[in-house]
C-alpha cells in the first residue's frame, strides 16, 4: 500500500481518478492509497474465508462484501472522508447501503496483508477501524500463515481477542461460536 498521490486532494478529487482508473485505490484524510494487485495465495485465501463467513451467515441478517467494493466510514464524532476497500466486510446495519457503496461502520473487517502493504494494514487501518467502533478486525498474514483478531473491548479500544500460526482454530468474539481451522485456510 503507498501513497497514490504526494500531495492532498479533495473528495470529488479522488472519485474523478477512482472512474479513470483500474488500481484499486483507497482515500484517507485527503491522501489516495493504492493496494497492489492481490497474490494468487491472497485470492485463494480470501476465497476460502468468504465461504467460510458465508455459510455462517446463510439466514443471519447480516452480509458479506469482498474487494473491490468501497466503505466510507462514517461516525457522527470523526470529521473527514475515509473510502477503504476491505478484503472483506460483514455488515449488519443495512442503513448505510447505497447504490455505489456502503456508508458507516461494518461490524467485522478482514484484511489479508502482502509485503509491501504491512504497515498500512497493521498500524494505520488498526487505528482507523478502532476510531470508527469497527467490532472486530482480522489481520491475515500470508506470509507467515498467521491470523490475528482484535475485538474492542469495553473502553472501545482493541484487544487481541485471537492468534495463531500454522495450525489451531481461530474463534471470533463479534460471531459467538465461529471457529476456523487454519490449516484449511492456508493450504494450497
Amino acid at each position: 500500500m503507498h501513497k497514490y498521490l504526494n500531495e492532498s486532494i479533495s473528495a470529488d478529487e479522488y472519485f474523478q481518478i477512482r472512474e479513470n482508473s483500474e488500481a484499486l485505490l483507497e482515500y484517507i484524510d485527503g491522501f489516495v492509497y493504492m493496494s497492489p494487485s492481490p497474490s494468487t495465495k491472497h485470492q485463494r485465501i480470501s476465497r476460502k474465508l468468504q465461504i467460510k463467513f458465508g455459510n455462517l451467515l446463510e439466514g443471519n441478517p447480516c452480509e458479506l462484501f469482498s474487494a473491490p467494493y468501497d466503505i466510507e466510514l462514517k461516525n457522527d464524532k470523526i470529521d473527514g472522508t475515509k473510502i477503504i476497500i476491505p478484503d472483506i466486510s460483514i455488515i449488519c446495519d443495512k442503513s448505510g447501503f447505497t447504490d455505489a457503496r456502503y456508508v458507516g461502520v461494518p461490524n467485522l473487517i478482514v484484511e489479508i496483508l502482502s509485503p509491501s502493504n504491512q504497515s498500512h494494514d497493521l498500524i494505520t487501518k488498526l487505528n482507523l477501524y478502532m476510531n470508527y467502533g469497527v467490532k472486530e478486525y482480522w489481520i491475515v498474514n500470508p506470509m507467515l500463515n498467521s491470523i490475528t483478531v482484535y475485538a474492542l473491548n469495553d473502553e472501545k479500544m482493541y484487544e487481541q481477542h485471537d492468534m495463531k500460526t500454522e495450525t489451531g482454530e481461530i474463534t471470533s468474539k463479534f460471531l459467538n461460536g465461529f471457529r476456523i481451522d487454519l490449516t484449511s485456510i492456508f493450504a494450497n
